[in-house]
């Protein structure tokens, strides 16, 4: 009964979800502090006020909540996008190249097998 625990506790998976799962918590400070620094600048450019659209509320029914939250998740996901994903996809590149764009091993092995199939159909001998 221990050892399953023990294993369950010192499997591979558990340890890097956990490693993530903290890393993930100390960037999410770092995007949302810079997400914050870019409200600011819109702000400054936007004659000192913020956007917030809190108080929108057409036909009483309060939207404002909604659309702040969607103009700040677009900003964090631009900054993720622009600021992370995009120069790791390009060093992730630059250092480990993807391998060339070739026929899969198992296509191989089929293309192998009906060239002998189609070699003993004509009666020659398939070709090594």
């Amino acid at each position: 009964m221990l050892g399953g625990f023990k294993n369950f506790l010192l499997r591979g998976n558990l340890v890097d979800l956990a490693v993530a799962v903290i890393i993930g918590t100390a960037f999410t400070a770092v995007v949302t502090a810079f997400t914050g620094m870019l409200m600011s600048a819109i702000a400054k450019i936007t004659g000192g006020k913020q956007p917030n659209f809190d108080d929108f509320a057409p036909g009483d029914v309060l939207v404002g909540p909604f659309i702040t939250a969607a103009v700040a998740f677009l900003i964090l996901a631009a900054v993720v996008y622009f600021f992370v994903v995009t120069p790791y996809v390009k060093a992730k590149e630059r250092y480990f190249p993807s391998a060339p764009a070739g026929t899969p091993e198992d296509i191989q092995l089929l293309q192998e097998i009906r060239d002998l199939l189609a070699a003993q159909g004509s009666g020659q001998r398939p070709q090594a």
